[in-house]
């Protein structure tokens, strides 16, 4: 038996209608290609790879979660992060080319596959392969166990339940089933690491079969990252200590929807301001009389990246030659600004590129939050169900035990 999935209240109905009234929006926007569409998609699938990750505290800057994805060298990431990087970067590779396969099946073969995808890099954590003993999550701060996962003798059978309720051609709406594939995974807890992501990146392929813009524009693994405190303590709420495939699992679900809906106004938002981003650097590049390909580049450096000549190359489909012309250009005319010798050497965004960012953001509409009273209950029944919060305010940050996986839940 695994988690079954709850009923909606008429508030839940009401986001998940807003929620789609937003991604069809969208959609209706991405099927006029735009110039900076292939940008924002590349800037959403590294946000969404530093966000999955930075929850088990391998965290990389994003321009360098952007280079795993160009299969680029990282600027500053140290290897054994980047590795960490890398290998989840190929198992989102694997979901984005999933995502329209007609011969797609979900089976525990593919649950397994990703896993081995995702930690093939250190044979030490048994990628691919089910654990075969017990495994523990604790409380860093008090050493105290504050999850048991399933029993290993059960994994397999819960892992084949799992994969068979997502071949189910039952009516569940695929924000919803993709949720509960990301609660029954992680409670499950199958592997002896890495379950934490993988739970997050099967949400993502569920959403991949059945969402209405693709995923690098539906996932919520960024979200997700941002909001690393609130997702521990609803799945320490939901999960109340141990396997409990019984407990309710309804403030999960609506934690999914509020990230949902957030993230899509965050999305929508990024749209409109790479838009504005663009129309303020063709009007520079004419200004100065630069070649339009370098418009892409002051793009990268305006969001706050680091670019380097590699990038530029492929950006702009140019010679070598041109590459190191052009940037020597844009750095004399102050739009970008040299840094670092040899390998090391990257341009960032001059003054004029951070007037453009800072103009930009300046206009920013907060957004809404559909679950107003969200983070206090959260906060509330966190409380009730670990005891009182540490002197700071700070409340538990696990990692994994038992059979060791050094992974958070």
């Amino acid at each position: 038996m695994i988690y079954s999935t709850p009923d909606l209240s008429a508030h839940d109905r009401s986001v998940l209608t807003e929620i789609y009234h937003m991604r069809r929006s969208l959609a209706d926007v991405l099927r006029s290609p735009r110039r900076w569409t292939g940008g924002l998609r590349r800037t959403m699938l590294a946000r969404a790879i530093l966000g999955s990750n930075s929850i088990e505290g391998y965290v990389v800057a994003e321009d360098d979660a952007a280079a795993a994805l160009d299969d680029e060298e990282p600027l500053s990431a140290d290897e054994r992060t980047f590795a960490e990087i890398r290998g989840y970067r190929q198992a989102l590779g694997y979901v984005l080319q999933s995502a329209s396969d007609p011969h797609f099946r979900f089976d525990t073969s593919v649950i397994r596959s990703l896993h081995y995808m995702m930690l093939s890099h250190d044979l030490t954590k048994s990628p691919g392969q089910y654990r075969t003993g017990p495994i523990y999550v604790h409380d860093e701060r008090t050493d105290r166990r504050v999850y048991e996962g399933a029993d290993a003798d059960h994994v397999p059978q819960l892992v084949e339940e799992l994969a068979a309720n997502l071949r189910s051609d039952e009516t569940t709406d695929p924000l919803v089933k993709a949720a509960m594939a990301h609660l029954n995974l992680v409670m499950i807890h199958p592997f002896r690491d890495g379950n934490g992501r993988m739970a997050r990146a099967l949400q993502t392929l569920v959403l991949s079969r059945r969402a209405i813009v693709e995923p690098a524009f539906s996932s919520i693994e960024e979200w997700l990252g941002s909001n690393t405190e609130d997702y521990y303590r609803v799945l320490a709420i939901t999960g109340r200590g141990r396997w409990n495939p019984e407990g309710a699992a309804h403030l999960w679900v609506a934690f999914n929807l509020r990230a949902h809906h957030i993230q899509a106004q965050t999305v929508a938002r990024r749209f409109q301001e790479a838009a504005d981003i663009w129309v303020e650097l063709d009007a520079v590049v004419a200004g100065k009389k630069l070649p339009e390909r370098v418009t892409g580049l002051l793009y990268e450096a305006v969001l706050g990246y680091r670019v380097r000549r590699p990038l530029y190359i492929k950006l702009a489909d140019v010679e070598d030659r041109t590459a190191t012309r052009d940037l020597a250009r844009l750095a004399e005319q102050g739009l970008l600004e040299a840094r670092g010798e040899r390998r090391g050497r990257h341009y960032v965004a001059g003054a004029a590129l951070n007037e453009i960012r800072k103009r930009i953001r300046d206009r920013r509409v907060p957004v809404e939050d559909p679950y107003l009273g969200m983070p206090v209950v959260l906060a509330t029944e966190a409380a009730a169900l670990s005891g009182t919060p540490q002197p700071d305010g700070t409340w538990w940050v696990p990692t994994d035990g038992g059979e060791p996986d050094t992974g958070h839940p």
